[in-house]
């Protein structure tokens, strides 16, 4: 069989990622131009300036990405970039940059759902996983439980009715002072302290996730008692939103009956969250993870899930036009 190259277009948020991808699992390059310095003065990502730096930087780390894999684009066999969800400034510049790269060399367009991106890392990780299995999804605008039934097959059996888990650490984050981004400096921070602080834990019949209530008392805590121990705080807060996590994921599993759970997203690079989630292995579940440096936004996560959608036959006209509320499996 002839070997496939997908050439990934990611541009969501606030990294200008391009990427060369061999057969879906093999990463031949991934360059990713990251903003976050520019943000970080803001303390959160600013859309338009996010927009602005994809325009100049779409170009220069396209070139850098293709000759790092050591192909043309007459190589490329098919274009793919993440037409959704994200911010629709940012995302449009990858997406007109992949189309009119689409038309200019006459190669398929197969756009790609960012969700089910961070998805597939896992795939370039471990050239073992198949599905079906479990998917535990941890971001900063998306959380939630999917059961992927084939590689281009998804359905959501269980979302947040509120905040996304990394949409908590931020606020969290900038309420206490540790500004952005948030997540890697909870996580840091909270393995200097100890979780001796309670705090609420929201329970829905279903697999639903709520992370409002906590969010509320930690900020809530935090203007009480503005002395607080503030290690102690973030140790107690990931510590409870973790066990808030394994718990719908092991009545998931319960459930589904399928023994094969997988995580994605950047909040999956939580040091504390992946060494409770591997304690699931001692209950027969296998746990995949993606290596960290594929767990924040990237553009051979999409490459990867451009590469399944090109083999089942997926193709994106010229019009396709930017979902920024994109769900799952649309």
């Amino acid at each position: 069989m002839k070997d496939i190259l997908t050439l990934g277009i990611e541009s969501s948020c606030d990294e200008t990622s391009v990427s060369v991808v061999k057969n879906g699992r093999e990463v031949l390059s991934n360059i990713i131009d990251s903003q976050i310095k520019i943000h970080e003065k803001y303390g959160g990502v600013v859309p338009e300036i996010a927009s602005r730096n994809h325009i100049e930087a779409i170009s220069r780390v396209t070139k850098k990405a293709l000759e790092e894999a050591n192909v043309t684009l007459k190589d490329i066999d098919a274009i793919t970039p993440t037409y959704g969800p994200g911010l629709v400034g940012a995302l449009l510049v990858g997406l007109s940059y992949a189309k009119a790269l689409s038309f200019a060399i006459n190669k398929p367009l197969v756009g790609v759902n960012h969700i089910e991106g961070h998805i597939a890392a896992n795939y370039i990780t471990h050239k073992d996983l198949k599905p079906p299995f479990i998917c535990l999804l941890m971001s900063g605008g998306n959380t939630g439980l999917v059961y992927v039934q084939d590689y281009t097959k998804f359905k959501m059996i269980g979302k947040t009715r509120d905040d996304a888990v990394g949409e908590a650490f931020d606020k969290i984050a900038r309420v206490i002072g540790l500004g952005y981004p948030g997540g890697p400096k909870v996580d840091a921070l909270a393995k200097t302290g100890a979780p001796n602080i309670e705090l609420p834990k929201t329970h829905i019949d279903n697999l639903d996730f709520s992370f409002s209530g906590i969010k509320t008392a930690v900020i809530n805590l935090n203007h009480k008692m503005p002395n607080i121990n503030k290690a102690d705080l973030c140790a107690s807060f990931q510590k409870t939103i973790t066990e808030m996590l394994l718990e719908n994921t092991k009545k998931a599993i319960e459930k589904l009956n399928v023994q094969t759970l997988a995580i994605a997203g950047g909040v999956s690079a939580n040091s504390y969250i992946r060494q409770e989630l591997l304690k699931l292995e001692k209950e027969n579940i296998k746990v995949f993870m993606p290596d960290l440096k594929l767990c924040t936004d990237n553009a051979a996560m999409i490459a990867s899930a451009g590469f399944f959608n090109f083999i089942e036959g997926k193709r994106s006209a010229l019009n396709l036009n930017a979902v920024p509320n994109l769900k799952i499996g649309e």
